[in-house]
């Protein structure tokens, strides 16, 4: 609204009307060269916490089919001492999982700041260049309409910059 009251002005006093680019944010940040390696050593990653949950998880099944195999023999005393240990396994795999979330993602949080920083460093140079007021991100339907004539999209003079 206030960009439109302000649009509105500018042609009503003879101000000069704001130039503004717009983008594709998602596709840009995806064509960085940069942004392949990143995805890779995160599945690098994301493939060795697997490998641990997976061993882990055999492991359980293991000691849960040990413990259903000989349930019957058991004594009560070993019996809740076989209980007990294969709660605490359970508890200490869910927590692992849930700790190697937390770790992957705050590991792609830490690869995607410089690509961020990057591509902001970019566009700050490419708006004052250009002289836009703004650059807006049209991800998400955010932008469902732009003026063409008081508009640039720079989506593909961006990616040509980042290369």
């Amino acid at each position: 609204m206030a960009l439109m009251g302000l649009v509105s002005y500018a042609q009503e006093n003879a101000v000069p009307v704001l130039k503004y680019g717009y983008l594709s944010y998602d596709s840009v940040f995806q064509s960085m060269p940069e942004y392949a390696t990143m995805q890779a050593n995160l599945q690098v990653l994301r493939d060795k916490y697997e490998a641990e949950q997976k061993r882990v998880e055999d492991d359980f099944n293991k000691k849960y089919e040990e413990f259903l195999d000989g349930q019957a023999s058991f004594p009560k005393s070993i019996l809740q001492k076989r209980q007990s240990e294969l709660q605490e396994m359970l508890d200490k795999n869910i927590a692992f999982k849930k700790e190697g979330q937390r770790l992957l993602s705050q590991a792609e949080n830490e690869a995607k700041t410089p690509l961020k920083q990057r591509l902001a460093a970019v566009l700050t140079q490419l708006g004052e260049e250009r002289g836009y007021a703004f650059i807006l991100n049209t991800d998400c339907n955010a932008v469902p309409w732009l003026n063409a004539a008081m508009a640039e999209d720079c989506t593909e003079t961006v990616k040509a910059l980042l290369k």
